[in-house]
């Protein structure tokens, strides 16, 4: 959630959930409503919330690193951006042709299957070293996202292995630019748990 949605966010759940008592605990800010409801509010990056229990300390304490990144990889398709701040210094989208399956059976399939493996190593390939270039160096944490398995491959590349990575929360669609941008914006938001009594 932005930050500037907060304040009307809480009003809300205390209209919806009667007086509710904020506190900080575990480095975020939560509040408990007296029907039993719930809710915390973590700062974006794993920072911790050390500040007062009220709406406005916790805004005070966001805080963006000075330099992070953005790494996006599905099977065929790779972003990543390096950032300063809320500033995107450097990025790069990219695709490589994947072949779907095969319905063919036997030798056939084979051959499909390791066409497909091939295709999709390279495209693992060209992500990490595009991914090598712009993150070269990093010290920030650099936010995750998309499928695992081909995350896993592009960071087991060297130069990428040492990265201070976070998931980043939700899912992540084909890594098109406006998924990319989305993903930049996503990294900066509080996060809010709720539990409904």
């Amino acid at each position: 959630m932005p930050g500037t949605r907060l304040s009307r966010w809480v009003e809300n759940f205390i209209a919806r959930h009667g007086e509710s008592v904020l506190v900080v605990h575990d480095g975020q800010l939560q509040g408990r409503a007296r029907d039993g409801s719930h809710f915390s509010v973590a700062l974006p990056f794993g920072c911790r919330h050390d500040g007062g229990p009220s709406v406005e300390a916790l805004l005070e304490a966001v805080t963006l690193p000075e330099r992070w990144g953005v790494l996006l990889v599905r099977k065929g398709g790779f972003a990543v951006a390096r950032l300063e701040g809320d500033r995107v210094v450097g990025s790069k989208v990219g695709q490589r042709h994947v072949q779907g399956r095969s319905k063919a059976g036997g030798q056939s399939q084979q051959r499909f299957a390791r066409r497909r493996d091939n295709q999709a190593r390279q495209a693992y390939e060209a992500a990490a070293e595009h991914a090598a270039r712009l993150l070269a160096g990093l010290a920030g944490p650099v936010v995750i996202g998309g499928d695992r398995a081909a995350l896993a491959e592009v960071l087991a590349h060297p130069s990428l292995r040492d990265l201070a990575t976070r998931d980043l929360h939700g899912e992540v669609p084909e890594p098109r630019r406006a998924a990319l941008e989305a993903a930049i914006d996503q990294a900066q938001q509080l996060v809010v748990t709720v539990h409904n009594a």
